[in-house]
């Protein structure tokens, strides 16, 4: 396995990148210019199908695992030739689009980015028919704009809870137990309790990914920063939920207010301070690769709710599968898409054991929903989690994700306003209520009445 913790979570480089291509999508927020083509399933049969698609990937592990798979495609569909390409996707394909020149046949993307970009994309609502009742309500609604489906669903990010098993034991708490985040709260002050060293819950430095973070928390009870029409709902009483169990969590002493995997974050982690990650399953690289004093004594469970009975987990990150609507060979790429997502062997070449990932890519799990059986896991037990089944835990996790709204063009953008607000909520400087109020306010001046 590798060990960069970039490649896995290239996604964020290009999450950052929204800001650079926010620009490029203001004149036409959710697509609102020229009608987007709508594409068409081929009907020949695989054997009779030919061709040759250019297919653009960020480089990497993944680049590396998509490659494996599209051996399998091209064991699928003999006659298609696949020009597969590691490429700056966030520096190249919006401006490409745009241009309309040397576009691919088909791109990974963030979903952050597809709803900016609709009306340089297929619409897709017609081929994703067949497979919508058995895709995540998630991914479905983060790439339809307007009631149609632009981007192709692959990875779903569940949010769980990582906890140090030992530390849990040792102070009498029962993580079955932590089934509210009032709950997580009362064992944090259990286990500083025990160990006045530690602050037990991470809460994140960086303004990006708190921001990230946020938007996950709000996904678990079914609202996001904007609905469907890009309204700003920022004012509400799941934000204000969220913000005051940050707050109580910092005045009882219970954070410890580090950048993610940095050294300090990891020190802190190692050292045990840290005890509580509520976060996505791509943390489950840390036990993997970084965590050396406490590797093996990390478990991974759902994320608390926020109500009784309420949503065990929320999304934090994802991307897709986009065809431009000036590809030269769309229907192939399609082939190609619909086999890694929706198809067996496609989702099982990805996710399965490989030459990259030995025991599985688990760092995600698929969008398609016939492939989240607990029963049937696409990746090992996780020796530096203990041996635990990752797998049964996300998947029962990702199973109560709540649907979201397409993401505005303009979010990466809004971290300047409500990140860096969060920042200053977590160090005491800013209320719940001055968050709310400061930040909508320049979101809706700067960037929604602008767009």
């Amino acid at each position: 396995m590798s060990t960069s913790p970039i490649d896995r979570r290239g996604f964020l480089k290009g999450a950052l990148g929204i800001a650079a291509a926010g620009s490029l999508a203001a004149c036409a927020p959710g697509g609102p210019g020229a009608q987007p083509s709508k594409l068409a399933a081929p009907t020949a049969s695989a054997s009779s199908v030919k061709g040759e698609i250019t297919i653009w990937n960020r480089s990497g592990d993944l680049f590396k695992v998509f490659d494996a798979a599209i051996a399998k495609f091209r064991q699928a569909y003999p006659n298609v030739k696949v020009n597969h390409q590691a490429v700056d996707i966030d520096a190249k394909l919006a401006n490409t689009l745009i241009s309309g020149t040397n576009v691919p046949d088909g791109s990974f993307w963030d979903d952050a980015k597809i709803g900016g970009q609709a009306e340089h994309l297929y619409d897709l609502t017609d081929l994703i028919a067949p497979y919508r009742d058995k895709t995540s309500p998630y991914k479905l609604s983060v790439n339809t704009v307007d009631g149609k489906i632009y981007g192709v669903p692959w990875d779903l990010d569940p949010g769980l809870l990582w906890y140090r098993e030992d530390v849990l034991e040792n102070a009498g708490v029962d993580p079955a137990g932590l089934a509210t985040y009032d709950d997580l709260l009362a064992a944090a002050r259990t286990v500083k309790e025990k160990d006045p060293k530690t602050r037990p819950i991470h809460l994140e430095k960086t303004p990006f990914l708190s921001q990230l973070w946020l938007e996950m928390l709000a996904n678990q009870q079914g609202t996001s920063l904007a609905d469907a029409q890009g309204k700003l709902r920022l004012d509400s009483a799941e934000y204000r939920r969220i913000f005051g169990w940050i707050q109580s969590a910092v005045k009882d002493g219970l954070v410890t207010h580090a950048p993610y995997l940095e050294p300090a974050d990891v020190g802190t982690l190692d050292g045990g301070q840290q005890v509580f990650v509520p976060w996505a399953i791509w943390w489950s690289f840390a036990p993997q690769q970084l965590l050396k004093a406490t590797k093996g004594r990390w478990r991974a469970a759902p994320l608390p709710a926020w109500t009784p009975g309420g949503a065990r987990s929320g999304a934090m990150g994802g991307s897709s599968f986009v065809i431009p609507a000036k590809a030269k060979n769309p229907e192939l790429a399609w082939l190609l898409y619909e086999f890694l997502c929706f198809k067996e062997p496609g989702y099982t070449a990805v996710y399965g054991p490989n030459a990259v990932y030995p025991g599985g890519l688990s760092t995600s799990v698929p969008g398609f929903t016939p492939a989240l059986d607990p029963a049937k896991p696409l990746f090992r037990p996780i020796e530096a989690l203990g041996g635990q089944d990752l797998w049964k835990v996300a998947v029962e996790a990702a199973r109560t994700i709540p649907a979201a709204a397409p993401i505005p063009w303009w979010w990466a953008q809004s971290v300047d306003y409500l990140g860096d607000n969060l920042q200053r909520l977590i160090e005491g400087r800013m209320s719940p209520d001055q968050v709310i109020t400061e930040s909508s306010e320049k979101i809706q001046r700067n960037l929604i009445d602008r767009s």
